[in-house]
């Protein structure tokens, strides 16, 4: 019996990318949540505006979600939700800061997991995955952060610091191991350490409209579990 998923695998590491198409019953329902949700600048990297969004809608799905996380990343004792936020890309590439022209991760916590929902069209944009030329690294750990800190800031001497533009190809540092695609009501999952980019068009609109631009509602989870497994 086919599984109602998809999983690929990232580069040398094998982390998993889980793709869920047709995710929700009602994405309309969300589409129009974020439609009369108040959306503003969060936290220091993300290049856009976020509002609040509400995880009960995972609910439908969990039984789904739960197996998916115990069988494919080792979940055993649960989790919690960090946060959940609509999310629009809104800001232009002239504007981005140099971190934000790079490949990221999003914590340094094998046991912390992304949903990430795309509700908007195809050519919004998906994710892009990874790795490091230098390091090799194509996820980024409390173990690793210090040397891929230092080897990034060598490069920037060697290099001068990134283009302002969105990341959406191979270059001289990063590699480009695993491209997913942008679908309306689809949800993909993985792991918060993997290196990872929006995937931006050349011809994006970085509209502030819900109903226009890119819109995604994002979920970080945590393992409750004392031992992670990367």
């Amino acid at each position: 019996m086919k599984t109602p998923y998809d999983i690929k695998y990232i580069g040398e590491e094998k982390q998993p990318v889980v793709i869920i198409d047709n995710f929700f019953s009602h994405p309309d329902s969300l589409i129009n949540e974020a439609n009369l949700s108040k959306f503003e600048p969060r936290g220091k990297f993300y290049p856009g505006l976020r509002a609040q969004g509400n995880v009960s809608y995972l609910a439908e799905k969990m039984d789904l979600l739960t197996t998916i996380l115990k069988d494919m990343f080792s979940v055993k004792l649960g989790l919690k939700v960090i946060e959940c936020n609509y999310s629009l890309v809104t800001t232009r590439p002239e504007n981005l800061l140099p971190i934000q022209s790079l490949p990221h991760f999003d914590g340094l916590d094998s046991g912390r997991f992304a949903l990430l929902h795309y509700l908007s069209s195809e050519e919004k944009g998906g994710t892009a995955f990874y790795r490091h030329r230098k390091t090799g690294y194509e996820t980024i750990t409390e173990e690793r952060f210090e040397a891929y800190k230092a080897t990034l800031e060598a490069e920037v001497k060697d290099l001068g610091l990134p283009p302002k533009q969105y990341f959406n190809e191979s270059s001289n540092q990063f590699e480009q191991l695993l491209k997913i695609e942008a679908k309306p009501n689809r949800m993909i999952i993985y792991r918060s350490i993997t290196l990872h980019s929006g995937y931006i068009p050349d011809d994006f609109n970085f509209s502030t409209d819900p109903l226009e631009g890119r819109l995604t509602l994002n979920t970080f989870l945590q393992d409750k579990s004392p031992n992670q497994h990367a």
